[in-house]
């Protein structure tokens, strides 16, 4: 699995459009408005660098509005999120 965070500058006036256009890809698995220099953050999860290439520069980057991007890729994720998730399986609240 191949992890990584695109940060996005797009036109003022594109912001929540392109964020929903972006939240429909599969590979994106969250998209976050966010402050300061950057306007939206992407989370990608997908199976291959080449698959990240791909999602990036042919359906991303396409989407009409971005004008600026930064890709992250992770070397390893640390998500707590993920390990609670997994030690819930089969637990029922009370």
């Amino acid at each position: 699995m191949v992890s990584s965070v695109v940060l996005l500058k797009c036109e003022r006036h594109a912001i929540n459009r392109v964020a929903e256009q972006l939240a429909e890809i599969s590979g994106i698995s969250e998209v976050f408005s966010v402050a300061g220099e950057w306007d939206l953050v992407a989370i990608v999860r997908v199976s291959s660098n080449q698959e990240l290439a791909d999602l990036v520069t042919s359906r991303m980057l396409q989407v009409d509005g971005i004008v600026d991007s930064q890709t992250l890729i992770a070397f390893k994720v640390y998500s707590r999120h993920d390990l609670e998730s997994m030690f819930e399986i089969g637990f029922d609240e009370k």
